[in-house]
């Protein structure tokens, strides 16, 4: 099987089987997306959507958020990872984003890599998500799921992963490709014990033909 052809299996089959993929971030606007992303880096999408709430409730906007401190912030976010570090790029994110950007979150990646604590994986997600560009962000789940597939070769880092995606995936189909490899990987393709005999895939995966198929 060729790589063009594992590719064209494995979109063809999510295309199908998942019509409708998204983040599973709660927000409402793309101010809350960006704050919840930033939350995300190194936690679960499951402990931030139970941050957010009263998050959201006391800073509702970016310049409430900008108004506010470190210290503040801090109380509302001490059970994500790193709250710390998160709270300061929060207050400093929204400051940025009156004093640049008018308040309002920009689309082009290389704005959004400006904003204190957006890294580029973060600001694929929003271009992403809230801007439709084709972009690919690659986290955790991307980056293994991908490799274990066969969609990349030899990635030594995301970027590397991000490039090959890139270039087998067609533009239109990115943005769900992102959510479709992130699910994968959270629910089915695990870190230490994939779900192979419980996956649609596993007849165009690598990690599957060499490893299990014959066992």
């Amino acid at each position: 099987m060729t790589k063009k052809e594992r590719y064209q299996n494995v979109l063809n089959y999510f295309l199908e089987h998942v019509p409708v993929a998204e983040t599973e971030l709660h927000y409402t606007n793309p101010y809350e997306l960006i704050v919840a992303v930033v939350l995300s880096a190194q936690c679960t999408d499951k402990r931030v959507n139970m941050v957010t709430p009263k998050l959201f409730d006391a800073f509702p906007n970016a310049e409430s958020l900008a108004a506010s401190n470190s210290d503040t912030v801090f109380n509302y976010i001490r059970s994500i990872s790193y709250p710390n570090n998160k709270a300061k790029h929060l207050v400093g994110l929204a400051n940025m984003l009156l004093k640049d950007f008018n308040g309002i979150v920009p689309e082009k990646v290389d704005d959004l890599v400006k904003l204190p604590g957006v890294g580029r994986k973060t600001a694929n997600v929003i271009a992403s998500v809230i801007y439709n560009q084709p972009t690919m962000a690659v986290d955790t789940h991307v980056f293994r799921v991908s490799a274990r597939i066969g969609l990349s070769s030899n990635a030594k880092t995301p970027l590397q992963t991000e490039i090959q995606l890139m270039k087998y995936i067609p533009k239109e189909l990115v943005p769900k490709a992102h959510h479709w490899l992130i699910l994968h990987g959270r629910y089915t393709c695990l870190a230490r014990n994939p779900l192979c005999h419980q996956c649609g895939i596993s007849s165009f995966c690598k990690f599957y033909s060499k490893n299990i198929k014959n066992k």
